[in-house]
């Protein structure tokens, strides 16, 4: 089957320095396909790529549309949905607020699911974000990703920072997610990847060394520390 997401040749240079070199990845239909790599491998500038938020070169369709010439506000438009790493709230105006300021156009908008996956955002809708804890801004986040139709998320590290009990919450999230629309998905904890990750593509030195199934990596211990430094 044709990829939803398909990659080719992508190539970011900042400045003097090269941080893509040729990256080539695919993202399924369904699932969620995580982005591995030690810290400063190009994962988050390959999502970054892939919305056009940094200059690169290279080719990205998405189903049967190029995306590559298109600006950011058309790409998203064709149904990309982004939870970035320090999520981006804003922190002045309400929970409602940063959700209706995500909504595209005449809707559909899916408040009613947003509210099932996070009920607190419902009952602290008029509270600042800036006022809430690290895992409800989290939330609002991933959130606003869910509100729309998309066809695609990039997540982008959702639980850095979080204590393990949100981390083990904005996982149920992920996966309760990744059955309504695919996600690619940057994140350094294995054991959430584990859980949920059904193919995993790793970077190294903003370069593509590893793709396989997500238990093919996960349960070969040398291959892992290898990749990625950890056991």
């Amino acid at each position: 089957m044709t990829p939803l997401l398909d990659v080719s040749d992508l190539t970011v240079r900042i400045g003097s320095s090269q941080i893509l070199h040729s990256v080539g990845l695919t993202v399924a239909h369904q699932g969620v396909t995580a982005l591995l790599g030690r810290n400063g491998a190009g994962k988050t500038t390959t999502l970054k790529a892939v919305l056009g938020l940094v200059p690169r070169t290279g080719r990205v369709r998405l189903g049967d549309e190029e995306l590559s010439a298109l600006p950011t506000h058309a790409i998203v438009r064709r149904g990309l949905g982004y939870a970035p790493e320090d999520r981006n709230v804003f922190a002045s105006l309400t929970v409602t607020e940063n959700l209706q300021l995500a909504a595209r156009g005449s809707g559909p908008h899916h408040y009613d699911l947003v509210y099932d996956m996070f009920p607190e955002l419902k009952t602290r809708g008029r509270q600042r974000a800036g006022s809430l804890s690290g895992g409800q801004q989290q939330m609002v986040a991933i959130g606003r990703t869910l509100l729309n139709d998309n066809r695609l998320l990039l997540v982008d590290e959702p639980t850095k920072g979080l204590a393990p009990k949100i981390v083990t919450e904005v996982a149920d999230v992920l996966a309760r997610a990744a059955q309504k629309v695919p996600i690619l998905l940057v994140e350094q904890n294995l054991a959430l990847v584990r859980r949920i990750a059904d193919h995993t593509v790793v970077l190294e030195q903003g370069s593509v060394v590893h793709t396989s199934p997500a238990a093919d990596l996960l349960t070969d211990g040398d291959l892992t520390r290898e990749l990625l430094g950890v056991a």
